[in-house]
C-alpha cells in the first residue's frame, strides 16, 4: 500500500507561547514555524508525491503552503479527521497550570482512559485518525498504485497515537513519543503490517541540547511541544 508522510505543522504561536491550543481559530504559525515551513519543499524535492492531505486548522495549511507552491498542480484535500484533539475546556490554557489538574496524570501514564472536559477522549480521537489514514492509503492505491507517497499534515498527538498503532503500541505508550514542529515521520503500510521508516525527522539535532527548564518529572508535552529552543 502507499507510504505515508506525516507533517507536524511548524512551530506555532501557542507552542512559544506556553498554550494548549486544541482547535482555537487563528493560531499561526510564528517566525520560526514559517521558516520551517518554507524549507519542507527542499526536504522532499527528491520525493515524488501523489497529493497532499490536512488538518483544517491554520497552522496546518501554513506549514504545507509553500511546498504546494514549490510543486504546482498537487492536490490538496482537508481531513477533519485528522484535526488537532478536541481539548474542550482546556483549550487555550497554560500548560503550565494544566500540570497541576488531576487529570493530567491520567493523560500521561493511562491516555486510554482520558476524556478532556467538554472535548472528546484520546481513544476516540486515535481512532479516527487511523480511520482517516485506512481510507487514505486505499484512496491514494486506487488513484496512484501501490507504491505512491503522500503527505498528511497534522498535530503532535494526532501523529504521535499514528505511530503507535503502527507499532502495534497500546495508546497508554503512546506519550513515549516525541515529534517536533515540522519534523517528518514515515510509515510504509503493507498488506499484512505497517513499517516505521523515519521519526521525528528534523535533520536537526539541537534538541538534544540540555534545556534551562526542563519537562516537569519527566511529562509528555500534551499537543507536542515547541521543539528545540
Amino acid at each position: 500500500m502507499a507510504t505515508l508522510i506525516l507533517v507536524r505543522h511548524g512551530r506555532s504561536t501557542a507552542n512559544t507561547s506556553g498554550v494548549l491550543a486544541g482547535r482555537t481559530p487563528g493560531v499561526a504559525l510564528d517566525e520560526r514555524g514559517a521558516a520551517q515551513a518554507a524549507a519542507l519543499p527542499g526536504r522532499l524535492a527528491g520525493v515524488p508525491l501523489a497529493a497532499v492531505v490536512t488538518s483544517p486548522l491554520q497552522r496546518c495549511r501554513e506549514t504545507v503552503r509553500p511546498l504546494l507552491d514549490a510543486r504546482p498542480g498537487l492536490p490538496l484535500h482537508t481531513e477533519e479527521r485528522i484535526s488537532e484533539c478536541d481539548y474542550g475546556d482546556w483549550s487555550g490554557r497554560k500548560l503550565a497550570e494544566l500540570m497541576d489538574e488531576p487529570l493530567m496524570e491520567v493523560v500521561q501514564a493511562h491516555a486510554s482512559a482520558a476524556a478532556f472536559p467538554g472535548g472528546e477522549s484520546m481513544r476516540a480521537m486515535q481512532a479516527r485518525a487511523v480511520d482517516a489514514v485506512r481510507d487514505w492509503n486505499e484512496r491514494i492505491e486506487t488513484g496512484h498504485g501501490e507504491d505512491a507517497v503522500y503527505v498528511m499534515c497534522s498535530h503532535g498527538d494526532i501523529i504521535k497515537s499514528l505511530v503507535a498503532d503502527a507499532l502495534g503500541l497500546h495508546l497508554d505508550l503512546f506519550q513515549r513519543i516525541h515529534v517536533d514542529p515540522c519534523s517528518l515521520t514515515v510509515i510504509r503500510y503493507t498488506r499484512l503490517r505497517p513499517f516505521l521508516v523515519r521519526l521525528g525527522d528534523t535533520g536537526d539535532l539541537a534538541g538534544l541540547a540540555p534545556r534551562e527548564s526542563p519537562a516537569d518529572g519527566g511529562a509528555a508535552e500534551v499537543g507536542g511541544g515547541a521543539g528545540a529552543p
